[in-house]
C-alpha cells in the first residue's frame, strides 16, 4: 500500500510495514488532506484468505470476509436462494472450499447442476480420464468427450472461482440462443448420455453408461385364472416417482412409498379384461413392473411437474417427499417366480424402450392382493438359479445418496443448483453456478419440501418452491467404490491436457493484469487536412511515458503520411464542452498513469491529439483557465468567420477581456462589440467594462461574437440592431439536403430566381442566362402561367384600379443574408452569380393574404362548380408569389402582374365560400393560418432565412436524382417551407409532398404545414415526392387489389385520397382515371367494388352509398381492397353476408378454387343451401368447415381432411366455433360420401414436399397450433442440420 497526497501522486512505491510500530502520522500521512492506498499483489502472490482453526466459532468464520455477513442460520444453500458472500480473495480465486463453479450462460443452471454431478462422480470422471482423443479423426471444437474432459480437467486444477462452459455448449451444436432456453436436467442426463454414447462406439467407453447407470425391469400381465404370464424386458436410467397418485389429494410421504406405488400392479377387469392366450378368452389379470436389476448409479427423479386440469395449466408439486441418506432397494427386487405352468418368451427391449414409463405403470386403485412376493432375482429365468435367502445379498442393495439437484421455482420456470457429497471427505456442498459452499445435513433436509401443515390438495401452493428435483444413489460396495485419480495416476494424455490448460491459464492471468493496468480513456483528434472530429480509445498501459502514448495515438489517427509527429501532442480535453482543460509540458517522460489519475473504469475527461502547423507554436493551456471561441462579425458582408480560440481568466473585466480579444483578431478594442451565447438563442451583450467574465455567465467553454465597424448600428437597441439579427440568423439557420423527384422541371425555378433577380421584365431574360439552376423541362407549368395571364390580367387591372395606391413603385429592399458560413462553403464569402439563393422576409401587408390565398386553394378544390381549368389556373397563380417583400411593396411577376393583384383576387374568390384551411387529415391536427389569433403574422419580425443551392450527391442515389443543399431557417414554417422549393420541385407546394429521412432510412411524410421545422436538425434528410397534398379532412388511402385465387391475393396499386363525406362511388369515379393511368386497368364503376382490408384480410364490402366518416371509418394511412367483379354486384344491403366457398375434393387429394357466395341472413341452412346451388352436392351430404388464420386460410391437403372442425353443429353463423359475423371468412366444404384418396408412401412424401414447398412460398404455416417449448437437442456433428422444409 501507497500513501500520497492529493494531485500529487508517488512516483516510487513505498511499502507499508504491516508489523511496524508506527503511527498513520510516522508513515507520511497526511492529516487533513485526501490520501490514496494502492493494494498491490506482495512478491506477485494475489491476496489469500488466513485459514484458522478449524475449532473456531461460527463468528470467526465471519471475520474472514469483507462484505455483508450471511443471514442467521444459512450456512449454503437453505430453502431460498440465498446470494452468497463476496471477498476480495474471493474474486480472485476459487472458493475456499477447493472447488470451482460454473459460469451461467444465461439460463444453463440446469447444465450447471448435472455437470458438476458427473464431475464429483469418481466412476464417471476416472473412465472419461482414460478416454484418449484422436485429434486426426475428430475437430476437438466438436466433440463432446473432449470437451468434457477440458472441462473436468479446469475443474480440478484451475485457480479461478468459475469457469466458462461455453466450449461444452458449443460441442453440442448449440448457439447463443439456446443460452436462454432452459430445459429439465432430466431431459438434458438423458440426451447427454445418448450423445456420449454415440460417441463412445467402438471405444473401451462404448457400454460406459450402461454399466452405470441402467437398470433392468420386467412388465408382465398374468391371468388370474390359469396363471399365464406374458411379460417382457425393459431396460432404464432412471426411475419417476410421481409425488402424488392420479386423482388423489395425497401426496406419498416418502420415496420408499413411491418405489411401492411404483411396482404395485392393477387388476385388470370388466371392460379392461386381458385376452389370455391359453383360456382363448378375457379374463382378469394382474398387470404391472418388477425390478429385475438396480445399476451401480441409481437415478431417481421426482415428477413435481404436473398438468391441473382444472385450470389447463402446467403446476409444480412442492409437496414434502422425503428422501433417507441410505436407501435400502432390496425390498424392491422381484423374487416372484410362482409355479406358473408356461410363460411366453422374454424379449428384451433393450435401449428401444430405455428408461420410459407407460402410462399403465401407475395404478389408479391400489390392490391389496397378497400375491406380490418380494425378493431377489439374478437375472435368470429359472427358478432353479433364485436366491431362496434373501438376507445373504441384502447388504449389496444398500445405496448411498451422493447428489440431490435442486429446483427453485415454478412449472413456468425457475433455477437449478446442486447439492452434492464428496466422497474424497464425506462432506456435503452446495453447488449453485459459480457459488460453491459447504452445507449440512440440515440444508439437504430442507431440500424435501413442503410446508408444516396438512398435506391437503392445496398445500403445495403455499410451500417453499425449493425442492429436490432428481437424487442420485451410489451403490455401497467397497469393491466397485472407487477414488479420484490421483495427479501421478493420470493417463499420459491427460497430464499434458493440465500442463496445456495450465499454460492457457496462465497466458489469461498475464493478459488480465495487463488489462487491470491499462488505462482506456476516449481520444479526440480533429483531423488537420479534413477538419473532422474523430474519435477513438486509447488504450495504453499505466507504465507508458507521455511521449509514448503520443506515438500510440498518432498512428491510431493514421496521421503518418498527413503530418509529422513533432506536430502531434496530447492535451486534457472535456468533450462534452469542448473544452481544453490543460496542456503536459514538459511531462513528456512522465507514466500516463500518473498524469491520469491512475488506471480507472471511467475517467470524467478525455483527450484530444492537438496538432499545428510547422510554423507553429502550441498554445500552452493552464488550469483554471476557461476557453472562448470568438466569431468575428462582418456586417457588411454579413458573414460569420469561423472561430479563433482564446483563453482567458474567469477573473478578468471585460475591458481586460476586450484587449485580448483584439490581440487574437486584431480589431480596434475601443470600438468593439462583445456579445456572449450562453445558451442557444440566449444572445447578451457586455456592455459593463468592469463587470468579470464570471459575473457575466462565462464557463469552462464560451462562445462569443464580436464586431468592431463604425457604422451607427451600435447606436441602436441591440435587439433591433443589425448585429442581432445576423446572430439570430446565424443561430437558427440549419443545412437540410433535399432530394428532388427524378423528373424536376428545372426550368421553373430558373424563371422564378430570375422574377427575384429585378424589377424590370424587360432584363429578364439576360438575368437568366447567367442563371445555372438544376436542368429540367417545364413546358406543362409554363403554358399554365401562359394561359393564366390573360384570365387574371383583368382581375389584376381591376384591383389594381380600386385598390393600388402606388406603392408598387417602391423598390424592393431586401436584406441578403447569403454568406452563412458551413464546412461546404467556408471560403465562399460573396454572392456567387452560379448559386443564386432565394430568400425573403415572411412580412406581409395585409394580414389575410397568406390566410385568403391557402384559404382560397381549399375552396377552389371543393367547389363541384369551378372547372378543372379555372382551378389549375387559381392554384398555378400561387407558383408567381414565390417570393414576399419585407417591406409591403409588390414584387413585379414575369408576367407583369404584381402579387397584390393575385392574391386579392384569390381572397375574393376565397370570401365566397365557406372558410376553411386546408390541413392534414386528422381533424383535430388545428389549421394551418400562419397567423395567430389576433390576425398578425408570425413571421412579422422573425427574418426567415432560405438559401438552396445544387449539390453533388454521394455515389449510390440513383441517376436522375438531383439534390439541394438548402440553408433555412428553423422557425420556418412547412407552408413557408415548400413555397420556397416551388421554384426547385417545379410544381405547387400543393402539389408535392415532403418526406422527413431518419437514420433507418424510413420515410414519413411531413404533413402539419403550420408547425414550424424546429424538429430538424443540422444534415437532415427530405425527399420530395410529387402527388397532392392533403387538405382538411382528407385521407391518404392505400389501395391493393384483392386476387383471391392468385399465389399472392393482396397486390398493391396506388395511392389515392379519400375525403370526409365522400361517398363510395364517388372515391371509385376518382379512382377510376388513376387505375387506367397508373395500373392500366380499364374498369367501370359497376365492374369493381371497395371492401375493407386488415392486413391480409378481406372485411366489410363498401357499398356504393356509403359515406366516409358517417358509414365508414376512416384514419391515417388507411388501407382499401379493390375487387374486380366477374358480374353484376350482389351486394345490395348491410344486412347480407359475402363469405369466400372453397370445395375440398377427398377423392382427388386437391382444392377447388375460391367461389363468392352472398348470404340474406347468418343461417347455416342459408349456407347449405347456397353451396349445394354452386356445387351440386346433395344437401344432407354437405359439409363444411372454417377456415384458420389469415387469408387465404392455406392448409395442406394432406390436413385438411382431419385437422379442420367439420360440421359443426350450430343454426347460426355468428356463434362459437365459427364466429362469422363480416364479410370475407373463409368457407371450406366437401361431400362426406366422397372417400379419401389412399396414397402410397412415394405418393404421400411427394406431396408433402410440394404442400411445403406452396405453404412457404405463400407464407402460411403448415399447422396453427400455439409456439411450442423448444426440445432439447444435441447435435453429433456440432452443428444443427436446418431442415427447411420442416416448420
Amino acid at each position: 500500500m501507497v500513501p500520497g497526497e492529493e494531485n500529487q501522486l508517488v512516483p516510487k512505491e513505498a511499502p507499508l510495514d504491516h508489523t511496524s510500530d508506527k503511527s498513520l502520522l510516522d508513515a507520511n500521512f497526511e492529516p487533513g488532506k485526501k490520501n490514496f492506498l494502492q493494494l498491490t499483489d506482495k512478491d506477485g502472490e494475489q491476496p489469500q484468505i488466513l485459514l484458522e482453526d478449524s475449532s473456531a466459532g461460527d463468528d470467526s468464520v465471519h471475520d474472514r470476509f469483507i462484505g455483508p455477513l450471511p443471514r442467521e442460520g444459512s450456512v449454503g444453500s437453505t430453502s431460498d436462494y440465498v446470494s452468497q458472500n463476496y471477498s476480495y480473495s474471493s474474486i480472485l480465486n476459487k472458493s475456499e472450499t477447493g472447488y470451482v463453479g460454473l459460469v451461467n450462460q444465461a439460463m444453463t443452471c440446469y447444465l450447471n447442476s448435472l455437470l458438476q454431478t458427473l464431475f464429483m462422480t469418481p466412476e464417471f470422471r476416472n473412465a472419461l480420464y482414460k478416454w484418449e482423443f484422436e485429434e486426426s479423426e475428430e475437430d476437438p471444437v466438436t466433440s463432446i468427450p473432449y470437451q468434457l474432459q477440458r472441462l473436468f480437467v479446469l475443474l480440478q486444477t484451475s485457480k479461478k472461482r468459475a469457469i466458462e462452459t461455453t466450449d461444452v455448449t458449443r460441442s453440442f451444436g448449440w448457439d447463443s440462443s439456446e443460452a436462454w432456453q432452459q430445459h429439465d436436467v432430466q431431459e438434458l442426463c438423458r440426451v447427454m448420455f445418448d450423445a456420449l454414447e454415440q460417441k463412445w462406439k467402438q471405444t473401451e467407453q462404448a457400454d460406459l453408461i450402461n454399466e452405470l447407470y441402467q437398470g433392468k425391469l420386467k412388465d408382465y400381465v398374468r391371468c388370474l385364472e390359469c396363471g399365464y404370464e406374458g411379460w417382457r424386458i425393459d431396460t432404464y436410467l432412471d426411475i419417476p416417482l410421481v409425488i402424488r397418485p392420479y386423482g388423489s389429494s395425497q401426496a406419498f410421504a416418502s420415496v420408499e412409498e413411491a418405489l411401492h406405488a411404483f411396482i404395485q400392479p392393477e387388476i385388470l377387469d370388466g371392460p379392461n379384461q386381458y385376452f389370455c392366450e391359453r383360456c382363448k378368452k378375457k379374463c382378469d389379470a394382474r398387470k404391472g413392473l418388477r425390478f429385475l436389476h438396480f445399476p451401480y448409479l441409481l437415478t431417481l427423479q421426482l415428477k413435481r411437474f404436473d398438468f391441473d386440469y382444472t385450470t389447463m395449466h402446467r403446476i409444480k408439486l412442492n409437496d414434502r417427499m422425503t428422501f433417507p441418506e441410505e436407501l435400502d432397494m432390496s425390498t424392491f427386487i422381484d423374487v416372484e417366480d410362482e409355479k406358473s405352468p408356461q410363460t411366453e418368451s422374454c424379449t428384451d427391449s433393450g435401449a428401444e424402450n430405455e428408461g420410459s414409463c407407460h402410462s399403465d405403470q401407475m395404478s389408479n386403485d391400489f390392490s391389496n392382493d397378497d400375491g406380490v412376493d418380494e425378493g431377489i432375482c439374478l437375472e435368470s429365468n429359472s427358478g432353479t438359479d433364485k436366491i431362496s435367502k434373501p438376507g445373504l445379498e441384502k447388504n449389496s442393495l444398500i445405496y448411498e445418496l451422493f447428489s440431490v439437484m435442486v429446483h427453485s421455482g415454478s412449472a413456468a420456470g425457475g433455477h437449478y443448483y446442486a447439492c452434492i457429497k464428496s466422497f474424497s471427505d464425506e462432506q456435503w456442498y452446495s453447488f449453485n453456478d459459480q457459488h460453491v459452499s459447504r452445507i449440512t445435513q440440515e440444508d439437504i433436509k430442507k431440500t424435501h419440501g413442503g410446508s408444516s401443515g396438512s398435506r391437503g390438495y392445496y398445500s403445495s401452493a403455499f410451500a417453499s418452491s425449493t425442492n429436490a428435483y432428481m437424487l442420485i444413489y451410489r451403490l455401497k460396495d467397497p469393491a466397485r467404490n472407487a477414488k479420484f485419480l490421483e495427479v501421478d495416476e493420470y493417463p499420459e494424455h491427460i497430464k499434458n491436457l493440465v500442463q496445456k490448460e495450465r499454460e492457457l491459464e496462465e497466458q489469461e492471468k498475464r493478459q488480465r493484469e495487463i488489462e487491470r493496468n491499462t488505462c482506456k480513456i476516449k481520444l479526440f483528434c480533429l483531423h488537420p487536412v479534413k477538419q473532422v472530429m474523430m474519435e477513438n480509445k486509447l488504450e495504453v498501459h499505466k507504465d507508458k511515458t507521455l511521449k509514448e502514448a503520443v506515438e500510440m495515438a498518432y498512428k491510431m489517427m493514421d496521421l503518418e503520411e498527413v503530418i509529422p509527429i513533432d506536430c502531434c501532442r496530447l492535451v486534457k480535453y472535456d468533450e462534452f464542452h469542448d473544452y481544453l482543460e490543460r496542456s503536459y509540458e514538459g511531462e513528456e517522460d512522465t507514466p500516463v498513469g500518473l498524469l491520469l489519475g491512475g488506471v480507472k473504469s471511467t475517467y470524467m475527461f478525455d483527450l484530444l491529439l492537438e496538432t499545428r502547423k510547422p510554423d507553429q507554436v502550441f498554445q500552452s493551456y493552464k488550469p483554471g483557465e476557461v476557453m472562448v471561441k470568438v466569431h468575428v462579425v462582418d456586417l457588411k458582408a454579413e458573414s460569420v468567420a469561423a472561430p479563433v480560440t482564446v483563453r482567458a481568466y474567469l477573473s478578468q473585466t471585460v475591458t481586460e477581456f476586450k484587449q485580448l480579444i483584439s490581440k487574437a483578431v486584431r480589431l480596434p478594442a475601443e470600438t468593439m462589440r462583445v456579445v456572449l451565447e450562453r445558451c442557444h438563442n440566449d444572445l447578451r451583450l457586455l456592455t459593463v467594462p468592469s463587470k468579470t467574465l464570471k459575473a457575466e455567465g462565462f464557463f469552462r467553454s464560451n462562445k462569443v461574437f464580436v464586431e468592431s465597424s463604425e457604422t451607427l448600428d451600435y447606436q441602436m437597441a441591440f435587439t433591433d440592431s443589425h448585429l442581432w439579427k445576423l446572430l439570430d440568423r446565424h443561430a437558427n439557420t440549419i443545412r437540410l439536403f433535399v432530394l428532388l423527384p427524378e423528373q424536376s422541371p428545372g426550368s421553373y425555378s430558373k424563371r422564378t430566381a430570375c422574377q427575384k433577380a429585378g424589377g424590370d421584365s424587360g432584363n429578364v431574360d439576360d438575368d437568366c442566362d447567367r442563371v445555372q439552376g438544376p436542368v429540367g423541362s417545364l413546358k406543362s407549368v409554363e403554358a399554365i402561367l401562359e394561359e393564366s395571364t390573360e384570365k387574371l390580367k383583368s382581375l389584376s387591372l381591376q384591383q389594381q384600379q380600386d385598390g393600388d395606391n402606388g406603392d408598387s413603385s417602391k423598390s424592393t429592399e431586401t436584406s441578403d443574408f447569403e454568406n452563412i458560413e458551413s464546412p461546404l462553403n467556408e471560403r465562399d464569402s460573396s454572392v456567387s452569380v452560379d448559386n443564386r439563393e432565394l430568400e425573403q422576409h415572411i412580412q406581409t401587408s395585409d394580414p389575410e393574404n397568406f390566410q385568403s390565398e391557402e384559404r382560397s386553394d381549399s375552396d377552389v378544390n371543393n367547389d363541384r362548380s369551378t372547372s378543372s381549368v379555372d382551378s389549375d389556373i387559381l392554384s398555378s397563380s400561387h407558383s408567381s408569389d414565390t417570393l414576399c417583400n419585407a417591406d409591403n411593396a409588390q414584387i413585379p411577376l414575369a408576367n407583369g402582374l404584381d402579387s397584390h393583384s393575385i392574391t386579392s383576387s384569390r381572397r375574393t374568390k376565397a370570401n365566397e365560400g365557406k372558410k376553411e384551411t386546408w390541413d392534414t387529415a386528422e381533424e383535430d391536427s388545428g389549421t394551418d393560418s400562419e397567423y395567430d389569433e389576433s390576425g398578425k403574422s408570425r413571421g412579422e419580425i422573425q427574418y426567415m432565412y432560405f438559401k438552396a443551392e445544387p449539390y453533388a450527391a454521394d455515389e449510390g442515389s440513383g441517376e436522375g436524382h438531383k439534390w439541394l443543399m438548402v440553408h433555412v431557417d428553423k422557425r420556418i414554417t412547412l407552408a413557408a417551407f415548400k413555397q420556397h422549393l416551388e421554384p426547385f420541385v417545379g410544381a405547387l407546394s400543393s402539389h408535392f409532398k415532403v418526406f422527413r429521412v431518419y437514420a433507418s432510412n424510413q420515410e414519413f411524410e411531413s404533413v402539419r404545414l403550420n408547425e414550424t421545422l424546429s424538429s430538424f436538425s443540422d444534415d437532415n434528410k427530405i425527399t420530395i415526392r410529387l402527388g397532392r397534398a392533403l387538405k382538411k379532412g382528407e385521407y391518404r388511402v392505400k389501395v391493393y387489389q384483392l386476387l383471391v385465387n392468385e399465389q399472392e391475393p393482396c397486390k398493391f396499386l396506388l395511392d389515392a385520397v379519400f375525403a370526409k363525406g365522400m361517398t363510395v362511388r364517388q372515391s371509385k369515379e376518382e379512382l377510376i382515371p388513376q387505375l387506367r393511368e397508373q395500373c392500366g386497368l380499364e374498369l367501370s364503376t359497376d365492374r369493381f367494388r371497395l371492401r375493407k382490408k386488415t392486413w391480409k384480410n378481406p372485411g366489410t364490402v363498401f357499398l356504393d352509398y356509403h359515406i366516409y366518416e358517417e358509414d365508414i371509418n376512416i384514419s391515417s394511412n388507411w388501407e382499401v381492397f379493390l375487387e374486380v367483379l366477374d358480374g353484376v354486384e350482389k351486394m345490395k344491403s348491410m344486412s347480407q353476408l359475402a363469405v369466400l366457398s372453397r370445395r375440398w375434393r377427398p377423392s382427388e387429394m386437391k382444392l377447388d378454387p375460391f367461389q363468392e357466395v352472398v348470404l340474406e341472413s347468418n343461417s347455416v341452412d342459408e349456407l347449405r343451401e347456397k353451396l349445394c346451388e354452386i356445387s351440386g352436392i346433395p344437401l344432407e351430404d354437405i359439409e363444411f368447415a372454417k377456415g384458420r388464420g389469415t387469408f387465404p386460410c392455406d392448409i395442406s391437403v394432406l390436413d385438411i381432411h382431419q385437422d379442420l372442425d367439420w360440421n359443426p353443429k350450430v343454426s347460426t353463423l355468428n356463434v362459437w366455433p365459427l364466429y362469422i359475423c363480416d364479410d370475407g371468412a373463409v368457407i371450406f366444404y366437401r361431400d362426406k360420401t366422397e372417400e379419401l384418396m389412399e396414397l402410397t408412401d412415394e405418393q404421400r412424401n411427394e406431396l408433402m414436399k410440394k404442400e411445403s414447398s406452396r405453404l412457404q412460398k405463400t407464407g402460411h404455416r403448415v399447422t396453427y397450433s400455439p409456439r411450442k417449448e423448444k426440445a432439447l437437442k444435441i447435435y453429433l456433428d456440432g452443428a444443427p442440420n436446418k431442415d427447411l422444409t420442416q416448420d
